[in-house]
């Protein structure tokens, strides 16, 4: 069992940035792929960004891309999401999330932040 718990949303103007931690715990691997999702109510959960353990497999949605920063500190199994240039189409609960790698879906997830972006 993986344990993930997230931390750093909170309310940010328009422009303004955040940055997410994702602390995991338990059977914690490096063969683990990291990922950050976000939803809103009533709404589908929304992929934003992921990261394999070395650092070469780190993907974006085309929504987030040149605006958010996907990291991982390896040695204290944190994962990061610093996110600039906030939108208020960004508020929503952001969820961390590990799926083993050459898996397709995520089998461990944490409870959520909430992000508010205020205009």
């Amino acid at each position: 069992q993986v344990q993930l718990v997230e931390s750093g949303g909170g309310l940010v103007q328009a422009g303004g940035s955040l940055r997410l931690s994702c602390a995991a715990s338990g059977r914690t691997s490096s063969s683990y792929v990291m990922g950050w999702f976000r939803q809103a109510p009533g709404m589908e959960r929304e992929f934003v960004a992921a990261r394999g353990w070395s650092g070469f497999s780190i993907i974006y949605a085309d929504s987030v891309k040149g605006r958010f920063t996907i990291s991982r500190d390896n040695a204290t199994n944190t994962v990061y999401l610093q996110m600039n240039s906030l939108e208020t189409e960004d508020t929503d609960v952001y969820y961390c999330a590990a799926r083993v790698s050459g898996t397709k879906d995520y089998a461990y997830w944490g409870q959520g932040t909430q992000v508010t972006v205020s205009s």
